[in-house]
């Protein structure tokens, strides 16, 4: 299988600026690949860094040193080093992300939250509109529900909004950062569905899962962030 992302020796220090410029180590020497079709669990006790090493991979944090290589049109870009145009076109063509928390613009109906990826890579709206209605039926979204803001749904339902929006464009890397955390068993059920999906179809993902049933069920591999946390 090819690597679709390869991280060596990557590293982020925060900057307290309003706190007289103190250092706070995050993670060092984080070093890991993930092949096609396969899904990587970080694992590791809260605040060990694995929503950091999401949004390194992103290019939401920058890093301090090291490299983090993602197999974008048919070359290997380096996140790390990449110019922030070039960090945004590999976010609208290869890299998709869940966050833990869903963000969208106000008063926009969730329909057009889940179609807006489609949308903004060429997708007639109409087209992309009737596959983000099968997305959110199949994550268990009433219709009735489809026309309104997801700021005015209730916290699983917002989730699964934002997993609908995540798996639609079918970005060839997908970032996963604690999916399942607000919802109930049948839609946990759902979503690992939708993690094996993508891997048959050779999609790569890096997540962070709590829930040691979907962990087992969705990991390829586990990879103990503990090893690359950085000394204060």
């Amino acid at each position: 299988m090819s690597p679709m992302i390869v991280i060596t020796g990557a590293a982020k220090t925060f900057t307290m600026h309003l706190q007289n410029g103190v250092r706070l180590p995050v993670v060092s020497g984080v070093s890991m690949h993930v092949n096609a079709g396969e899904c990587v669990v970080l694992a590791g006790p809260s605040g060990a860094g694995k929503s950091s090493i999401l949004k390194m991979i992103f290019g939401n944090y920058r890093c301090d040193q090291g490299h983090i290589a993602v197999q974008h049109g048919g070359e290997m870009v380096d996140i790390a080093t990449a110019q922030p145009r070039e960090v945004l076109r590999v976010r609208r063509q290869t890299i998709g992300y869940v966050s833990q928390f869903l963000r969208a613009v106000p008063r926009v109906p969730a329909l057009d939250v889940v179609a807006e990826p489609l949308i903004a890579n060429g997708m007639p709206r109409e087209d992309a509109r009737a596959q983000a209605g099968s997305f959110l039926h199949r994550l268990n979204i009433a219709e009735k529900l489809w026309s309104l803001p997801p700021s005015t749904f209730s916290g699983g339902e917002q989730q699964r909004v934002n997993i609908a929006r995540g798996f639609i464009s079918d970005m060839p890397i997908l970032l996963l950062d604690e999916p399942t955390a607000s919802l109930d068993a049948a839609n946990r059920k759902i979503v690992v569905e939708l993690v094996a999906e993508k891997k048959k179809r050779g999609g790569a993902m890096v997540a962070v899962v709590h829930d040691d049933d979907v962990r087992n069920l969705i990991a390829d591999r586990v990879v103990d962030v503990t090893s690359f946390a950085a000394a204060a």
